[in-house]
């Protein structure tokens, strides 16, 4: 076993656990329609205001497939390497609730759109794993009921009815939460990229059930509990945990686990049952009469493919190609508004690895301490690379880049003008440069001979130059020219 397969163990009384997780990741289809009907599907509408009679489950209405959903799941599936099925079925999947008006979901059962395929996930180290995807099948939302809008009454709302779901079921390959949240954030940028699911969890058009079990290193998979409808990712990894904990506890306290539905209790950070396997409903999955088996020609496939945008894995290597560090790459290619900014950079004429640092080190943190998103930045890609030009050209040093950028974000403006109309531009005149390490020089003579005891302490003269000269002078040429001066060997 690896160094970091064993990292990842559990510690119990009696030796080490390993956890097994398998994800069932619910991602809403983008798309203007619902799966089977006409009605919008529009976020925070007004309750039961987009719902058309086939959402309803009126008498005689009749479901009609939406072919851009279709389109949007096929892309999916291409997009996880996955095989396309070009035969599916739709299917009846039976149970009784108030928010589902037919009776059933139509759902996909033993023939679904989409087969096994992979996601590679990056891991700290520069561990690379991969997690098989075992299906995406193509199904309809249900309802939602509302428990806290009347002290005695429930209520329904069925905007969501209908509305287009893909379900992507993992291999049971996932061994800690931190694979799992490296995993959902993975697939969440892939169908981002892709323009087939928003990936908002907070509006629910990303969700996940999370099945977890543990075993001995080595041992045959043991019996799985299934946490349900979890869209956090900080509660998946929290849900995780607290689960394979309790279920080592059981286990070494000589009990057994068995299967059983649960919920995460956010508030306490546990989780708690819903319903045990005796309880858990029988669907009766059969072929809905009223839809056809669904058959797609391999050449529309072919189409599909064809148009597929770059994704993570390849944009990150071809930025890493471009001289960029693993790390970086990984980093702006996390989410496509990221790698979308960086690249209008390097339209613009930036140089690819300083347009990282800059966006890495600089621009995206500020951006996360006022929790703004990329898009909603106050200063635009092409403004950002003005900066980054004149840091290479030496027309501006890195602090004073930093004071425009502040300048720029707060006033706006074009950088180029600002540093020219301000005065910002960097002293590379070495006459000047010599004038003002002279005047440092003569007015600390007590400093000159610790300096040249302890030539370490050149860095307080160049500190003392740049603070006369505003931070424009050149800070290379300050230090070159301090050393000259004291006599001090340059380092090489």
């Amino acid at each position: 076993m690896s160094t970091e397969a064993k990292n990842k163990l559990i510690q119990g009384s009696t030796g080490p656990w390993e956890v097994v997780v398998g994800l069932e990741v619910h991602c809403q289809v983008l798309s203007k329609a619902k799966l089977f009907s006409g009605a919008s599907t529009v976020f925070g509408a007004d309750p039961n205001s987009q719902v058309s009679f086939v959402d309803a489950a009126m008498p005689g209405m009749l479901p009609v497939i939406n072919r851009y959903c279709v389109e949007q799941a096929v892309r999916t599936g291409l997009g996880l390497k996955a095989k396309i099925n070009l035969f599916s079925v739709f299917d009846r999947k039976n149970y009784f609730y108030p928010d589902l008006p037919a009776g059933y979901q139509i759902s996909q059962y033993k023939n679904p759109i989409v087969g096994e395929g992979e996601v590679l996930i990056d891991l700290p180290g520069g561990e690379v794993a991969r997690v098989g995807i075992e299906r995406l099948h193509l199904e309809q939302d249900a309802g939602k009921s509302l428990h806290d809008q009347h002290p005695d009454h429930s209520f329904v709302d069925l905007n969501r009815s209908g509305i287009a779901l893909m379900e992507i079921v993992t291999k049971p390959d996932l061994r800690s939460s931190e694979e799992a949240a490296a995993f959902l954030k993975k697939l969440r940028a892939i169908v981002r990229y892709l323009g087939t699911c928003d990936g908002n969890m907070d509006e629910g058009s990303m969700r996940a059930d999370v099945n977890v079990s543990v075993r001995k290193p080595g041992a045959p998979l043991n019996t799985r509990c299934e946490i349900k409808n979890m869209n956090s990712v900080r509660f998946i990894v929290q849900a995780i945990e607290f689960e394979a904990r309790r279920q080592v506890d059981v286990l070494e306290s000589g009990g057994t686990i068995h299967q059983q539905t649960l919920l995460f209790d956010a508030k306490n950070g546990e989780t708690r049952p819903m319903r045990s396997k005796e309880e858990a409903h029988d669907y009766r999955y059969f072929p809905d009469p009223d839809l056809l088996p669904l058959e797609l020609e391999q050449a529309w496939v072919d189409g599909i493919a064809s148009s597929l945008p770059e994704l993570p894995d390849e944009k990150k290597n071809h930025f890493m190609e471009m001289g960029l560090s693993s790390y970086d790459a990984l980093v702006l290619v996390a989410e496509k508004e990221a790698a979308d900014y960086f690249e209008a950079m390097l339209k613009e004429g930036a140089e690819p690895k300083a347009a990282a640092n800059w966006l890495n080190n600089e621009y995206f943190g500020r951006l996360n301490k006022v929790g703004l998103a990329i898009g909603d930045g106050p200063v635009s890609a092409a403004a950002n690379s003005a900066i980054v030009q004149m840091i290479s050209a030496n027309v501006i040093s890195g602090k004073t880049a930093k004071d425009v950028l502040d300048i720029v974000w707060s006033e706006g403006g074009d950088p180029r003008s600002l540093v020219e109309s301000r005065g910002l531009k960097q002293v590379t005149d070495t006459g000047a440069i010599e004038e003002a390490v002279d005047k440092v020089i003569a007015a600390n003579p007590d400093k000159v001979a610790a300096a040249k005891a302890k030539p370490s302490l050149v860095g307080w003269f160049v500190g003392q130059v740049m603070k006369a000269t505003g931070g424009k002078a050149n800070p290379v040429s300050v230090n070159a020219i301090v050393k000259e001066r004291l006599g001090i060997p340059e380092e090489g």
